[in-house]
């Protein structure tokens, strides 16, 4: 008769480690780092490598003057979640001292400050490229490499390895090369400059045939792309779940819709280019789905991401930045509790009222 090993119950399936989760949310990333690299050359790996460098660096500093050990949160892989998805968001000339600025604001004042992974209300992030933009502006928006596909167009250059390193490091360029021969705005920064000014349509834009691609800012639409392939993976390997990403894409959706085909079509862009410019994608899959500072329940996160969909498109069409995914989350960030506490679901058996009567006596017991 054969011999079988039955454990007893509860047969539950183990739940994900925090290291397995951000591995894979790292591994989702590839896809699109793949894309900028293929875009903007090797500044998008150097801003990779350092911020992570950096941010072991600072994270290892505050746990060691915080006498908490060491090994066990660095192998947690959150600081190297953290940093890239700051690099990434971060322009590939960037120089080395904006990543350093920008890395010591995520893991030690949003991050380690607050007590570390768990506590912290705000996504680290976009805490340091808030930081970044408000503080720095003119690094952050013109020390965009010109994508490989608008070289012959836009009669730019591209910098290999180390001239790169060089240019990041100690801000020297190649002889015979200039900054402005490197350099190119963005899809969204070249509409909204153009839009604001009044020098320009949508319809004049496009006819330049250099901002607008197939579906969206020209090379930036197969990062998005990219970003939301990995981020459709994750959803179905379970490392997220749907409702923050397609509440914050469908509320852009129909935002742009109503603005970009019923108000003016001729000074608001179409839907696809706003769902595929920018860090559009980036931030509804790698970002604002952080299970740390967004909501916990299902209406929470429904709410949750449609708001963050409609600040994205507020603070595009009417405020001074041009890409809004930081600032839409940090506003967010700052509803959680709210939304945690009025989306609670009924507990099963008891009305809503007998359960708001029964929090509000052990609150008074307390």
């Amino acid at each position: 008769m054969p011999m079988f090993n039955i454990q007893s119950s509860p047969h539950f399936k183990p739940a994900l480690t925090v290291s397995q989760i951000m591995q894979g949310v790292l591994l989702a990333l590839l896809p699109g780092i793949m894309v900028m690299f293929w875009l903007f050359g090797w500044g998008v790996l150097i801003n990779l490598i350092l911020c992570i460098t950096l941010a072991l660096i600072f994270e290892a500093a505050s746990l060691k003057l915080r006498n908490r050990p060491i090994e066990p949160y660095l192998k947690d892989y959150s600081a190297v979640l953290t940093a890239a998805l700051l690099a990434l968001a971060l322009p590939p000339l960037a120089p080395f001292w904006l990543l350093a600025i920008g890395i010591f604001f995520a893991i030690i004042i949003a991050k380690q400050l607050y007590g570390g992974l768990g506590y912290n209300p705000f996504n680290p992030a976009m805490v340091a490229y808030a930081i970044l933009i408000i503080s720095f502006p003119t690094e952050m928006t013109t020390y965009w490499q010109s994508p490989s596909v608008l070289h012959e167009q836009l009669n730019t250059q591209s910098l290999g390895l180390l001239a790169s390193l060089q240019f990041q490091l100690f801000g020297q360029l190649p002889e015979g090369l200039t900054f402005d021969s490197l350099t190119a705005a963005t899809p969204l920064d070249t509409v909204k400059t153009l839009l604001g000014s009044g020098s320009s349509t949508i319809s004049e834009i496009k006819a330049q045939g250099i901002t607008f691609g197939v579906l969206a800012g020209k090379g930036v639409e197969w990062v998005n792309l990219a970003f939301l392939a990995g981020g459709l993976w994750m959803i179905y390997k379970r490392y997220i779940n749907w409702h923050i990403p397609v509440s914050m894409l469908a509320t852009l959706f129909f935002m742009s819709l109503v603005f970009g085909y019923v108000v003016d079509s001729d000074s608001h862009v179409s839907p696809m280019f706003q769902l595929f410019s920018g860090a559009t994608m980036l931030g509804a899959f790698f970002i604002a789905t952080d299970p740390i500072t967004a909501a916990t329940t299902i209406k929470g996160r429904l709410i949750f991401g449609a708001g963050i969909g409609f600040f994205i498109y507020v603070i595009r069409a009417w405020g001074g930045y041009p890409d809004a995914i930081a600032f839409a989350v940090l506003i967010m960030n700052m509803v959680v509790p709210l939304l945690d506490y009025y989306t609670q679901p009924r507990v099963y058996g008891h009305s809503k009222n007998e359960q708001s009567q029964g929090e509000q006596l052990k609150d008074e017991q307390v």
